[in-house]
């Protein structure tokens, strides 16, 4: 298993990182993507990647801090350019549902980070909530230039979900597939191509059912990995396959 998506440098995860850690390896998990927020998120990540060899991280400034931290194109690429170990751009992307910065500077930041994503070859980690005309539009204009899409936390619709595998984009469940009312998510969810599919945590945020309650954590991926399954009606070992090779494939690491 791959926990596609935690942020290791949140409390109460970073207070307890060994622990965090040994919890996720007995879990099963081989590797962890923590996910950038910020520049001093970032800083952060590239110390914790060194912690562990199960451990890579991205560059990003996420779109509710759009106003205070406009970026870049070269700086992004620059950021990721740092580390081997820093594999993706993001976490990127359109928030109309709180709307903390501006719609204007958030449609910057992420055109900013979807270029520097093709610049670098790899994949674009996607936020989007109550955005998805803007997202979905943004994201086809750069069709031909083939961007690695993940859709970070989907619950999108299934509209979204059919107009974005035209541009052949992956789908992360979180631990909302698990929640009792997103039968529609679910839906969704089923009806997504294997080959297109990752599970992450989003810890500390978001834990699954039957860990509600609790800060999320990665070994906690497992209860949603095993939702997933099921809506897919596989069993759980194939479906640790599939999304650890479809991670590996999408970030182009070894398969382990």
């Amino acid at each position: 298993m791959i926990d596609s998506h935690c942020h290791l440098d949140h409390i109460p995860l970073i207070d307890n990182l060994k622990d965090v850690l040994e919890r996720s390896k007995v879990a099963g998990l081989k590797k962890l993507l923590t996910i950038s927020t910020t520049r001093d998120s970032f800083k952060t990540i590239l110390k914790i990647i060194d912690e562990d060899p199960m451990i890579y991280g991205t560059f990003g400034i996420h779109p509710h801090e759009a106003d205070k931290e406009k970026v870049l194109k070269n700086e992004i690429i620059d950021k990721v350019n740092l580390s081997k170990k820093i594999i993706g751009v993001g976490e990127s992307g359109l928030d109309f549902f709180y709307n903390h910065s501006n719609r204007n500077n958030q449609i910057e930041s992420f055109k900013n980070h979807i270029e520097a994503s093709i610049d670098l070859n790899v994949p674009i980690i996607v936020h989007s909530r109550n955005a998805e005309p803007d997202t979905f539009n943004i994201l086809n204009s750069y069709k031909y230039e083939n961007p690695k899409i993940l859709m970070h936390c989907f619950t999108g619709s299934e509209d979204l979900f059919k107009k974005l595998m035209s541009l052949n984009a992956f789908f992360s469940a979180s631990g909302i597939i698990t929640f009792k009312n997103s039968k529609d998510l679910q839906k969704t969810f089923s009806s997504i191509p294997i080959e297109n599919l990752l599970v992450e945590t989003d810890s500390p945020y978001l834990s699954p059912v039957p860990m509600r309650g609790k800060k999320n954590e990665p070994s906690f991926v497992k209860y949603t990995l095993k939702k997933l399954a099921d809506l897919k009606k596989v069993d759980e070992k194939s479906m640790q396959t599939e999304t650890t090779n479809n991670f590996n494939r999408l970030f182009s690491l070894i398969n382990d």
